[in-house]
């Protein structure tokens, strides 16, 4: 953890069970080959608060969202769907919860943000704008 995470303290976020279940087997199964990511997303499902997949509130980045965030640092706005890593087609929009900013997503809702390390290592402000669940 870096000193500036240490004193930004990041917001609360909420997971479904079976999910973070499954989101630690693979982050634990991706430590050697994505070390870094694969801590912070077992970080985030050790912090998260547990719920039924019946009473997650709909407004939470769960796994199939869309996700409209803006990335404070370039003022880009982005919209993506989270997904599995066999699911990843960036060029569709759909990005692997096992990449830095899918690890930093899960778990928040509209209207929070989080400060995150992006992959060139600097911190950046990612602000959630809008979730969309998907119907399935």
């Amino acid at each position: 953890m870096t000193p500036n995470q240490a004193a930004t303290p990041r917001p609360p976020i909420d997971m479904i069970d079976t999910e973070a279940e499954k989101l630690a087997d693979l982050a634990l199964g991706a430590e050697e080959r994505a070390p870094q990511v694969s801590a912070l997303l077992l970080d985030e499902i050790e912090r998260a608060t547990l719920h039924s997949a019946e009473t997650i509130p709909p407004e939470v980045v769960t796994m199939g969202s869309r996700v409209e965030f803006v990335d404070e640092g370039s003022g880009r706005e982005h919209s993506v769907e989270l997904v599995y890593p066999q699911d990843a087609d960036i060029s569709a929009g759909r990005i692997s919860i096992l990449t830095q900013v899918g690890a930093g997503l899960i778990g928040l809702r509209a209207g929070q943000s989080i400060l995150w390390p992006g992959r060139d290592g600097q911190e950046r402000r990612l602000v959630i704008v809008r979730v969309a669940r998907s119907a399935a």
